[in-house]
């Protein structure tokens, strides 16, 4: 009988050394993944009283509140999957497991910046990184002035997208405990690499 062999799944090649985590490389990435995870959770810790007072103070019309359903569902595909599951969780829980392996001190202090691709990455992803944080503050304060139940409709997308978000990076940082992280993208010698297994180009 001949014998079976065994195949590797698709992201092996791409992120060679990963198979086995140490103890020490899984506490060094969830302190880059928790910086993440405490920063979307502040965020749901203010907006979600504020997402839920529409319902609660039954402000809303019936076509409100079709419109606060929409809202959420085109968020949750657009924010929560296509934004957060296909490109920033895998992303950030790959640099963070990177970082465990190459633990420089500044890095190591510097974690949420750096998981987050705001430096040591590529040019190309700074400047998106970098823009998106600029365009989601101006946001964020237009946002503020609007006033009930317009905020609590747009706040409850954003709500929704945020939790699935974090629900995301769980996944991947859950499954790269198991020792089988993302690729890590972006980083300054990889810049000329093909696009990384798993993870949707921006």
């Amino acid at each position: 009988m001949a014998p079976t062999q065994t195949t590797k799944p698709p992201h092996a090649s791409a992120s060679p050394g990963c198979s086995g985590v140490t103890v020490r490389q899984r506490l060094l990435a969830t302190w880059g993944v928790l910086w993440v995870l405490a920063l979307l959770a502040n965020a749901l810790y203010r907006l979600t009283p504020l997402a839920l007072e529409p319902w609660l103070d039954g402000s809303m019309s019936a076509w409100q509140m079709g419109l606060y359903v929409g809202w959420a569902i085109i968020n949750a595909y657009t924010e929560g999957w296509r934004g957060f599951h296909l490109r920033f969780s895998p992303r950030v829980v790959g640099r963070a497991f990177y970082l465990s392996r190459n633990p420089r001190p500044v890095d190591f202090i510097f974690a949420l910046p750096f998981v987050m691709s705001l430096y040591h990455a590529q040019r190309r992803q700074k400047i998106v990184s970098y823009t998106f944080i600029v365009v989601l503050t101006a946001v964020i304060l237009a946002v503020r002035a609007l006033p009930q139940p317009w905020r609590g409709i747009i706040d409850g997308g954003v709500v929704v997208g945020l939790g699935l978000g974090a629900l995301s990076i769980l996944y991947f940082w859950v499954r790269g405990l198991r020792g089988d992280p993302p690729p890590a993208p972006d980083l300054p010698e990889t810049a000329e690499t093909a696009p990384v297994p798993g993870v949707e180009p921006i």
